[in-house]
């Protein structure tokens, strides 16, 4: 027999399961250097990740401000460069880039697509974002240049 009924619906199964997984979101985040889970009081008075930049995706297709109504700037990969997973709610947090003197920028993204944006700390270049009420969740981090495709590599550190 050519035609058996039986075969067709158990494959139009299979490819109707296959579509349903495919269309899931994605669990896990993808990033470009790595990930960082924090519980008040962690470890040492800074947590520190490494990475560079170099992409020409406009920080401002993300946001055009942020929370406190700061700029956000920049050019970096559409994937985000780290995520910090804070693990319960922070009252204050200090993220700093660290490029050597280079003209970074910094975008965090958190739950709720709450952001904030960083750029010159006083008369460093270097970003860094000084805020309150960080609530627990995952924070998608890109650090930024004010020219699209600069590559500097950085640290990021973050205190509370």
């Amino acid at each position: 027999m050519l035609f058996n009924p039986r075969s067709h619906f158990k494959n139009g199964v299979l490819l109707a399961a296959i579509g349903a997984i495919a269309t899931l979101p994605v669990l896990a985040e993808t990033v470009n250097f790595g990930t960082l889970s924090l519980a008040p009081g962690f470890g040492s008075p800074t947590a520190v990740m490494r990475g560079s930049t170099g992409g020409s995706y406009s920080l401002s297709a993300i946001a055009n401000a942020d929370r406190h109504k700061n700029k956000c700037l920049g050019f970096a990969t559409p994937t985000p460069d780290h995520i910090i997973v804070l693990q319960q709610n922070f009252s204050k947090l200090t993220i700093q880039v660290n490029s050597g003197g280079k003209d970074t920028t910094l975008l965090v993204q958190g739950p709720g697509n709450a952001v904030r944006c960083g750029d010159d700390t006083g008369q460093n270049k270097d970003a860094g974002i000084v805020d309150s009420d960080w609530q627990a969740g995952s924070y998608k981090i890109w650090v930024g240049t004010l020219e699209p495709g600069v590559k500097s590599n950085y640290t990021i550190s973050v205190r509370e």
